[in-house]
């Protein structure tokens, strides 16, 4: 059993004391929070859990010469493509658009083809979105606020 249950309960009546208009905007600034969390994360090439991302697979000596000078997602974190919302009872960050194709196949590691014509490649998993012991923090945080207020 939890230690923390009691105390849970409690929060989550507290919570449910707020008026609608009160949890809606918390959990605005919960989604918020998380989304500038997660585009920072990515941008720092790691997973949740702090471990790096896979290193881009060389391409062949046919393909285009030199490097790949822009770092692996720099588009999909735009807030156009990683959107935060809110309900009364929920916060959420996604991928919106066609790029929530792409962004489930590197967060699970699934096959995809590249191109229209090219064949189906293997992607390493690249956890894009992902909740860890900080982000957990950060959200209690936001709640003890907004009810300390």
């Amino acid at each position: 059993m939890n230690d923390f249950k009691p105390f849970d309960d409690k929060l989550a009546g507290l919570i449910a004391a707020l008026s609608p208009a009160a949890r809606r905007r918390m959990a605005a600034d919960i989604a918020k929070t998380l989304r500038a969390r997660q585009q920072r994360r990515i941008k720092t090439q790691k997973g949740p859990d702090g471990t790096p991302y896979a290193a881009r697979k060389r391409q062949p000596v046919k393909a285009k010469k030199g490097r790949v000078k822009r770092e692996m997602f720099a588009k999909l974190r735009t807030s156009r493509f990683m959107k935060a919302t809110a309900g009364n009872d929920a916060a959420v960050v996604e991928f919106t658009g066609k790029v929530q194709r792409m962004a489930n196949v590197h967060q699970f590691g699934l096959k995809d083809k590249p191109g229209r014509n090219s064949t189906p490649v293997q992607y390493d998993a690249r956890p894009l979105i992902g909740f860890n012991d900080e982000d957990r923090q950060a959200v209690e945080e936001i709640i003890i606020a907004k009810l300390s207020v």
